[in-house]
């Protein structure tokens, strides 16, 4: 980033999730100085829990930085108002611009998360020297960013790469419906009864969570690893049409579900090789992401710092 002395030292960049919100600081070159994440308070007002993430940045790291807001949906053009998210409905139609201004009076740059994590492993991480790029998060939703000639793509209206939402069978059943963690659990606990030998059954069906799925797997448990593994087939699948049609240097895959790594990562590779026109898919890496759960952050941080900077 080009020096400019009209602009703060500090990048600060905050992911809002469905349950956490996720706060890192970066120094002018990018590089990480903090990050911290805190659970999501449900009985709190939606907004309220963004301005204190805010807040609190200000209580750190004084008042004068640079700000960048990821958020978990489909962002007008231009503002930080959330036209449609699956994962925090009640956020749709709220003025955050208005509502945060009880918080800072710090210009914010918002940003789509899936977009903003993107950016984040173009700079910072796994897609470092490449730059056609599809990014990949798998978590309590399935989302996806274009990365075209190094920049973000983000199509006409701005909600370019929703790839959760690409049909996997006939009946127009969505990706999201069977690779988000929630979509994994619902199919896990739907047939870990017909495996006895698995040690899922001694948590239990009410019990379970990714974590407890992702951990029998690492302990090789057959079942686990099988339903991972099909969570991967199923996004390779509908991943196999974006290499057919962009002929892309490299695709990235984070987001929650990519603690299984592995098990995950082989059932995407396989069943995208199976299903994409072979000379495409001999030209496209596929890796798993590098800034692990801070990459919405750190990308919301760094897009940020190119706008005030005048990028």
């Amino acid at each position: 980033m080009e020096d400019n002395p009209g602009v703060a030292e500090t990048l600060v960049g905050i992911e809002v999730g469905k349950t956490r919100i996720t706060t890192v600081a970066l120094d002018s070159d990018g590089e990480l100085l903090e990050d911290y994440s805190e659970a999501v308070d449900p009985a709190d007002e939606p907004t309220s829990q963004i301005g204190k993430a805010v807040a609190k940045a200000h209580e750190r790291f004084g008042e004068e930085f640079v700000l960048g807001v990821a958020l978990p949906g489909l962002l007008k053009s231009g503002t930080g108002q959330i036209v449609h998210s699956a994962l925090i409905p009640e956020h749709e139609e709220v003025d955050l611009v208005s509502e945060l201004r009880h918080y800072t009076d710090l210009g914010i740059c918002f940003e789509n998360d899936a977009n903003a994590a993107a950016y984040g492993e173009l700079v910072k991480g796994a897609g470092r020297g490449s730059k056609d790029i599809f990014y990949i998060t798998l978590g309590a939703g399935v989302g996806g960013a274009l990365i075209l000639n190094g920049k973000l793509w983000r199509g006409a209206a701005g909600y370019a790469g929703e790839f959760g939402y690409i049909a996997v069978n006939s009946e127009g059943m969505r990706l999201e419906d069977v690779a988000s963690t929630a979509n994994i659990i619902r199919r896990t606990k739907n047939w870990f009864h017909q495996d006895p030998t698995s040690s899922l059954n001694a948590v239990g069906e009410d019990n379970i969570t990714i974590a407890d799925v992702v951990r029998a797997a690492e302990d090789e448990d057959d079942f686990a690893q099988l339903m991972l593994q099909r969570t991967g087939m199923y996004v390779g699948g509908a991943l196999a049409g974006v290499i057919n049609l962009l002929n892309l240097e490299k695709v990235i895959v984070g987001g929650e579900i990519m603690q299984a790594r592995g098990l995950v990562l082989d059932g995407i590779r396989r069943r995208a090789r199976e299903l994409s026109f072979r000379p495409s898919f001999e030209s496209v890496t596929i890796a798993e992401g590098e800034l692990g759960l801070r990459a919405g952050a750190i990308g919301a941080a760094l897009i940020a710092g190119e706008s005030a900077a005048g990028g």
